[in-house]
């Protein structure tokens, strides 16, 4: 199976793996294992480390963030030191020839952002644009691809109306604004990178899942089934992708940007599928899962990336895909059976695997292994399968059988 059009890399967060960090939205919170986002990998001062062992590895791309909250601790205060040390870190990337994807806002800002109520407030889209252009000033000249935000039909429902995240509280009232807010917001940055660098790539991480009736002759199953996909991700997409706001989210006050495509790729996230009987998650009996229960259901990667590439004619990159795997029984096949996918659509540009080292996995907290190299720095199978597939190019069938059989 060629592979040889895919660039294949790591994904990761700031607060998930720095340490060390500012107050931040989420300096108060405890996940459930007991911890909190320090040291989680130490990545803030082990950098070198890290990027040596990409580099070992044969990572030809990094997805890698820079952390608002470090950048500026205090409204309209920025840390100078800690911008050079990200131009520091992006540039030993490239100059190992891993070319890094940078993302401005990936479910962590400042305390004080926080405090004045985030994206739930239209204002506060111009304190982000600013924390942009500041990014843009320190890293732009060695920056190209971007990602403006992570996630934000997830960031959003977790944070306001299932309140699993930080503030955890707000309900729907919350909900609302805030996606329209992030999309707007995401349509402003989109613009100003692109009026301020010469050619970048820029796009917004969505988290897209597969959603399927429970019991497809369930009448209530099958139709809540195209309402719940359409509330989770349906709904945010023809704003964040060509600012077109359905009523449901409300128009901005704002002016922001329409009448084009306001992305340069189709960047997916993508981990499972959903057995729909209701308004929360199931599963599929008798299907197999993770450690955190979710489905692993490979050809769902196609499907939802495809399905967008074809809509916008849009590359596809991958923003984040992998697996909590604590013991290494099925990693290795997790990735294989996905690159599978994704081998046969010629539209797939890059595969981001989430993640590099074992990092702080928000609520969850240290407990869950998505890795394919663990805290001490030990490459696992899934890394040495990740160089394997980088060398060749495809997925042989000596690297298939080899991984499949250490991944058991």
């Amino acid at each position: 199976m060629d592979l040889s059009n895919i660039r294949i890399g790591t994904a990761s967060a700031g607060l998930q793996i720095e340490g060390s960090p500012r107050p931040n939205n989420w300096s108060e919170w405890v996940a459930k294992d007991g911890t909190t986002p320090h040291p989680t990998t130490d990545h803030w001062r082990r950098w070198r480390e890290d990027n040596q062992l990409m580099s070992d590895l044969g990572m030809q791309i990094a997805r890698v963030g820079v952390e608002w909250s470090r950048v500026e601790p205090e409204p309209g205060r920025y840390d100078h030191e800690a911008l050079q040390r990200y131009r520091e870190e992006f540039l030993d990337l490239r100059e190992r020839g891993i070319e890094p994807l940078v993302t401005l806002h990936h479910f962590g800002h400042p305390a004080w952002f926080e405090a004045n109520g985030a994206f739930t407030r239209e204002a506060n889209v111009e304190i982000f644009l600013r924390y942009v252009d500041v990014v843009l000033d320190h890293l732009g000249d060695i920056v190209r691809d971007w990602i403006t935000i992570n996630e934000p039909n997830v960031f959003a429902t977790e944070a306001y109306l299932f309140g699993s995240t930080p503030p955890g509280r707000g309900g729907l009232a919350k909900v609302r604004p805030c996606l329209r807010n992030m999309a707007a917001a995401h349509l402003l940055a989109y613009r100003r990178i692109h009026s301020r660098l010469e050619s970048p790539r820029v796009t917004f991480a969505h988290h897209r899942r597969v959603f399927a009736p429970m019991n497809p002759r369930n009448l209530l199953h099958r139709a809540l089934t195209p309402l719940v996909e359409w509330l989770f991700q349906g709904a945010i997409e023809p704003a964040f992708f060509e600012g077109r706001f359905h009523p449901l989210l409300g128009r901005p006050d704002i002016e922001v940007p329409s009448g084009g495509v306001f992305a340069d790729a189709v960047a997916i996230n993508y981990y499972s599928r959903t057995a729909v009987r209701g308004f929360s998650d199931a599963t599929f009996p008798g299907t197999p899962t993770n450690d955190l229960g979710w489905e692993i259901y490979p050809p769902g990667i196609a499907e939802v990336s495809g399905e967008l590439a074809r809509r916008y004619q849009l590359p596809v990159w991958i923003t984040e895909n992998g697996t909590a795997d604590a013991h290494e029984r099925f990693r290795c096949a997790f990735i294989l059976d996905h690159l599978a996918e994704l081998s046969r659509m010629p539209e797939v540009e890059r595969y981001y695997h989430w993640c590099f080292v074992d990092n702080w996995e928000w609520s969850e907290g240290m407990a869950q292994k998505f890795g394919v190299v663990d805290i001490e720095r030990q490459v696992k199978p899934a890394g040495r399968l990740l160089q394997e597939l980088i060398r060749e190019g495809a997925i042989t069938p000596e690297i298939d059988a080899k991984f499949r059989e250490e991944g058991h």
